[in-house]
């Protein structure tokens, strides 16, 4: 049972990896699950709830990141308030539409919101870019804390 357990763990932890830079797949909470698991293997007696609880707050740091990703790539060009919230939104609703969803929708969103507010369609096309451009970004910021959170656990169980 405990190589199952084991398996199960690595598997988590893999999909997670793959997960911070694919859509509608939670990376980074099935990473901690994966390290959890493997905690839970070993009685905690390696990784135990100090290093749990850093792994537990950058899996919420990541899941903000996922949030504002997008609206602070727009900000960063100067983008109205009615763009970014459209960035925001258009994360969101490309959550639910796949790998395209989530490559268009923060543009579409910070573009439309744009747009609607100033009425330039140039202004609108920087602004859904820098969006997008944040939604990059915060995959690779994801990304980033996803295998630092390997590397602590790693650190963890193996000292």
């Amino acid at each position: 049972m405990t190589i199952v357990l084991w398996i199960l763990a690595c598997i988590l932890v893999l999909i997670g990896i793959a997960g911070t830079v694919l859509p509608a797949v939670p990376g980074t909470p099935l990473v901690f699950c994966g390290f959890l698991i493997a905690a839970w293997i070993d009685n905690f007696q390696r990784v135990g709830w100090v290093t749990l609880a850093v792994l537990g707050a950058l899996t919420l740091l990541s899941l903000g990141v996922d949030l504002l990703a997008a609206s602070v790539g727009a900000k960063r060009v100067g983008a109205s308030r009615p763009a970014i919230i459209g960035a925001a939104v258009g994360t969101i609703v490309g959550l639910f539409l796949g790998f395209a969803g989530l490559v268009v929708g923060p543009f579409l969103g910070a573009l439309v919101g744009e747009y609607s507010s100033r009425g330039d369609w140039v202004k609108a096309g920087r602004v859904g870019f820098g969006a997008w451009l944040g939604f990059i970004v915060g995959a690779a910021v994801k990304l980033g804390l996803a295998f630092t959170m390997l590397g602590i656990f790693v650190m963890a169980f193996v000292l």
